[in-house]
């Protein structure tokens, strides 16, 4: 563990990293726009045809999609029929960095989740259970805009922890808290003065 590093435990196998990554967000906030031009950020629809407020994107060897058809993860962007773009090897090494940190050594990512939260968007409590690997954790950044994440448990009807996320914060849950469900409250208006108005969500997965 890293001289000066934070960890706020969330639960038992859920933590908090507070700035983990700020030494590395205008890196990953560029390749995040070169990433953009490859296979730009989209609003997808659910499964019962509601369009997404957060728009989105993938990077690296599968990528996450919903529309009529359900939720799934396609080795291809569905809008283009071309493989997604490989997964810079700066985002890889961020999230296993902070996997480790977390206590779970040896992640290694294979699909990133970008996605683009405008003012007002928000994001329902869920679980992330389209991975065929549930034993490995998840690492979520935050870049740009201040956010609420919500942060419950295994059951919808658990109050969940209302945790405010700021630029560079990464949050890593695995283990018992691996299908804890998980949401982001509405995005207040606001500027950030790298990011804009606007806040990116990078979520690191082994989906295969």
């Amino acid at each position: 563990m890293s001289a000066g590093l934070v960890i706020r435990r969330l639960a038992e196998g859920a933590v908090l990293l507070p700035g983990f990554a700020l030494s590395r967000a205008d890196g990953i906030f560029r390749s995040v726009g070169e990433l953009g031009d490859v296979a730009p950020a989209r609003h997808m629809t659910t499964p019962g045809n509601w369009r997404m407020s957060v728009a989105m994107t993938n990077c690296g060897s599968v990528g996450w999609v919903s529309d009529r058809r359900g939720y799934r993860y396609s080795a291809t962007d569905p809008e283009t029929g071309q493989a997604w773009p490989a997964m810079p090897a700066s985002f890889a090494a961020l999230a296993s960095d902070a996997a480790a940190a977390a206590g779970f050594a040896g992640f290694a990512a294979d699909a990133c989740l970008i996605s683009r939260y405008q003012p007002g968007a928000r994001l329902s409590l869920h679980q992330d259970r389209d991975e065929r690997d549930l034993e490995s954790p998840i690492v979520s950044l935050s870049l740009g805009l201040p956010a609420v994440f919500l942060f419950g448990g295994r059951e919808r009807s658990a109050t969940p922890q209302q945790v405010p996320l700021e630029h560079g914060d990464i949050v890593v849950w695995g283990g018992p808290a691996r299908l804890a469900y998980h949401g982001v409250k509405k995005l207040a208006e606001g500027a950030h003065p790298l990011v804009g108005r606007q806040r990116l969500n990078l979520s690191f997965r082994r989906a295969l």
